[in-house]
């Protein structure tokens, strides 16, 4: 095995609002869509949504039935410039994320501002800052 991710899966029991999010919302291109499977257009990774149910009918795995609490995973949106991350958290707002954090200038040398999707996943839009 290569230590190389190939597709990352967000797992979920809102697959539509979630499917909707990341198209509508976040501008991902599907790729693939089937009933409560999506794979989204994304360089370099492989990017899908998926219903648990799916995983537990694909594995017997009965943890794909129990919800999960607590975030398990943040993405990261890089912008241009620092001015834009204030643009685009706007949009993102106005076009139905949940705002968590409004930009800021962060310690590690980032404009930064954080918002969720419809699980209540917790991403950034972010730039370096000069």
């Amino acid at each position: 095995m290569s230590p190389e991710i190939a597709l990352l899966t967000i797992l979920t029991d809102n697959f539509r609002e979630m499917f909707e999010f990341y198209s509508s919302v976040l501008g991902f291109t599907p790729k693939l869509e089937l009933e409560e499977y999506a794979e989204f257009e994304s360089e370099g990774v492989r990017f899908a949504v998926c219903a648990r149910e799916i995983m537990y009918d694909a594995t017997g795995d009965e943890s794909y039935t129990i919800p999960t609490k607590g975030h398990a995973f943040e993405h990261a949106f890089p912008v241009e410039s620092p001015a834009d991350v204030d643009t685009e958290f706007e949009k993102l707002v106005r076009n139905g994320a949940k705002p968590v954090k409004k930009p800021a200038d962060m310690p590690w040398g980032q404009r930064t501002a954080f918002f969720a999707d419809p699980d209540g996943n917790i991403h950034e839009v972010f730039a370096d800052i000069g």
